[in-house]
């Protein structure tokens, strides 16, 4: 499976890159907009903080399909081996399918239904993001959305993965890796969450204790 940061916090992702088998970073607009760095300059910072390879994922803001293959060319050009991030709309799928003709990795985003995750791979996305958290709290079920669709692509467009997004709890992660999908990108509070369990803290508090009350010292 491939494990991925969902932010822009260039800190945190050497933090956690120290800890996790990550393979990469996505990010999308508001991410980037909320950590105030221009694209540019935070894209290569990610990189470094991965430790120098990674795979990225930055998207397009245009939502025409020729301003779309302009703005992912531009990525590809800046920033070797990203994955462009397009809305899978009518005109995204349009994008989708030229860009893969010029031999640019792309995700399809922004998936809220089986059937629209199908058709972007059909395009040619490599990657498609269900959004899981944002379709429960519309009275959706994110989880289900993300066995349907992986259903279909290893029925139909097996070399597309599903990259399942927008978590709030790591039981939705654990949920989607159970129904076959084999991406996921963590937000940093959900990857928080999945290493500081409380009552792994108090287990090894406690041997700790036990430990320096027998012997007098924490130490081996």
């Amino acid at each position: 499976m491939e494990l991925y940061l969902d932010t822009a916090d260039v800190a945190a992702v050497k933090q956690y890159a120290r800890i996790l088998p990550l393979h990469g970073v996505t990010t999308n607009p508001s991410i980037v907009a909320q950590s105030g760095v221009p694209l540019w300059d935070l894209l290569p910072a990610l990189l470094e903080a991965l430790g120098g390879s990674g795979r990225l994922f930055a998207q397009v803001l245009a939502t025409r399909a020729g301003e779309m293959v302009s703005e992912g060319q531009r990525l590809a050009e800046r920033v070797p081996g990203l994955v462009v991030k397009v809305p899978v709309t009518a005109e995204g799928l349009v994008a989708i399918r030229q860009l893969r003709a010029l031999d640019i990795p792309v995700l399809g985003t922004a998936v809220y239904g089986a059937a629209q995750g199908l058709l972007a791979a059909l395009a040619g996305a490599g990657y498609v993001a269900p959004y899981v958290n944002r379709l429960d709290a519309q009275g959706g079920d994110g989880i289900a959305l993300v066995s349907d669709l992986q259903q279909l692509l290893t029925l139909h467009a097996p070399r597309t993965r599903v990259l399942a997004a927008s978590f709030r709890t790591p039981h939705q992660v654990l949920s989607c890796l159970l129904a076959g999908c084999e991406s996921v990108t963590l937000p940093l509070d959900v990857a928080g969450q999945l290493l500081n369990t409380p009552a792994v803290c108090a287990a090894v508090e406690k041997f700790t204790a036990d430990w320096q009350g027998a012997f007098g010292r924490t130490t081996l």
